[in-house]
C-alpha cells in the first residue's frame, strides 16, 4: 500500500455501505465513538471502488439490500479482489431468514447482524470479526 493509504494512522478503518442515510449515521456514530476511522458509501458500487483502490480498509460492513450492487454481490466481488480476499465482512440487514444468511456465508461473509441493532452489538461483532481486538487501534507491527 502507498503512504496515502496509511494516512489515517494506526486506527482501524471500517468501510460501510448502506443506502439509508439514517443507518449510515448510526453506524458512523457508533464506530467513531469507539475510536474507529470510517469511510461511508451509499451503495455497493462506491464501496467496491474504495476496495479496488489501495486505500486502507480493515473491515467492511454492508447492507444487503442496496440499489445496483447489493450486499451479497459486493461480498462476492470483494472476495475476487486479490488484496481483499480475506477482509472481514459484516452484513447489516433487516433480513433474518436462514436462506440469505446461508447464501452470505457461502459468498464469504464473516458475520451477520439483523436490524434494528444496538451499537454494542455492532461493536462486539466488528471486534470479533477483526480477530477479537478490543481496541480500535491496529496492533503494532514487529
Amino acid at each position: 500500500m502507498s503512504n496515502d493509504s496509511n494516512a489515517r494512522g494506526d486506527k482501524v478503518v471500517v468501510l460501510f455501505a448502506d443506502d439509508a442515510p439514517s443507518v449510515r449515521f448510526l453506524v458512523r456514530t457508533a464506530l467513531e465513538a469507539a475510536g474507529f476511522e470510517t469511510i461511508e458509501t451509499s451503495d455497493g458500487r462506491q464501496a467496491l471502488a474504495v476496495l479496488a483502490s489501495e486505500q486502507q480498509v480493515d473491515i467492511l460492513v454492508t447492507d444487503l439490500h442496496m440499489p445496483g450492487i447489493d450486499g451479497l454481490e459486493l461480498v462476492r466481488q470483494t472476495r475476487a479482489l486479490a488484496g481483499r480476499r480475506y477482509l472481514p465482512i459484516v452484513m447489516l440487514t433487516t433480513e433474518s431468514q436462514n436462506n440469505p444468511v446461508q447464501e452470505g456465508l457461502k459468498a464469504g461473509l464473516t458475520a451477520w447482524i439483523v436490524k434494528p441493532f444496538k451499537s454494542e452489538t455492532l461493536l462486539k461483532v466488528v471486534a470479533k470479526a477483526l480477530g477479537k481486538r478490543t481496541m480500535a487501534t491496529r496492533p503494532a507491527t514487529p
